[in-house]
């Protein structure tokens, strides 16, 4: 059962170590109506006089507790900036990121941002493994594995979600979309399980036109599950599209855009190839003949060591 809790605007700024403010307009409603509904990630919330003209209380209906129900209650009434996000991004990673993937993922980390705090933004597994489809494949072939999952750690974190949900999501989807078939994939309304439940929800929610925010990240999640079922008429991405109530045209678009992306991507990383290749090539040109130099001085060091 969902927990009432009270949290006074103070407590939400010890909690966050951070000053919330709150715009003229609100206090002003607050002070003139005893309680008002605000949209949140809560079952309800009520913005209430507390004893003070001072001072305004919220109370929350939500299955969250602590630190986590206070956080997403501050976030939805004073959500970050864009250079908030991409500071604490690049805060958390110091080290310094090759401009050919730095470039890809400053703008990911905006477009991100601006999705992440839309106020009809829910979380979702497919949005996640759309994610991490992306950046999986922009991340390819990164010198080290080891930075790469920091990289990955340090994007979701400063976009206050969880990287490890995102990984998990991800690979539950990938495995229940490799053991389907193109219409076991479409037909999920009609079963029970898991990712089925999960579908059924998105479904809903994207039906009511209220609660559900799509986005390029969901139209590649969508791609993805299609890929590893082995899905490949054109007639069931119509199908599954229409089964979770998805604007078809716009998922056409942006998986267009998903494509062409990836296009310039590895032209990208093949100059790239070939410019490591030639520096590479240059050191070793320049290593053999210092090594040659240093024969040819020894050698006459030595024939001058024995003309004497």
């Amino acid at each position: 059962m969902a927990a009432l809790t009270s949290v006074s605007f103070a407590a939400i700024t010890q909690s966050t170590d951070r000053k919330l403010s709150v715009p003229s307009t609100r206090t002003y409603l607050a002070s003139n109506f005893y309680a008002f509904k605000l949209r949140l990630p809560y079952d309800s919330c009520n913005f209430r006089r507390g004893s003070s003209s001072s001072r305004m209380v919220v109370h929350c209906m939500s299955t969250a507790t602590g630190k986590d129900q206070a956080l997403s209650l501050y976030l939805s009434l004073d959500p970050p900036t864009v250079s908030e996000t991409k500071s604490n991004f690049l805060k958390a990673y110091k080290r310094p990121i090759p401009s050919i993937y730095n470039t890809v993922l400053q703008e990911l980390i905006v477009q991100q941002h601006l999705m992440r705090y839309k106020t009809s933004y829910q979380y979702d597994p497919v949005f996640a493994l759309g994610f991490v489809t992306v950046y999986d494949q922009l991340m390819e072939g990164y010198p080290s594995d080891e930075d790469r999952e920091a990289i990955f750690k340090a994007y979701i974190e400063a976009l206050n979600e969880d990287p490890a949900q995102y990984r998990a999501d991800a690979k539950k989807l990938e495995e229940w979309a490799r053991s389907q078939s193109a219409s076991s994939l479409v037909d999920f309304a009609s079963r029970e399980g898991e990712v089925e439940g999960i579908l059924k929800d998105i479904s809903a929610r994207a039906g009511s036109k209220g609660s559900f925010s799509y986005s390029r990240f969901f139209a590649v999640g969508l791609f993805r599950l299609l890929e590893l079922s082995n899905a490949t008429e054109p007639t069931i991405l119509d199908k599954l599209c229409l089964a979770l109530n998805v604007n078809k045209k716009s998922v056409d678009r942006d998986l267009d855009v998903y494509r062409n992306l990836l296009s310039k991507l590895v032209q990208a990383k093949e100059l790239l190839k070939e410019y490591v290749d030639r520096e590479k090539k240059k050191v070793e040109e320049r290593t053999a003949s210092q090594k040659a130099n240093e024969a040819v001085t020894k050698c006459l060091a030595e024939y001058q060591s024995v003309a004497r």
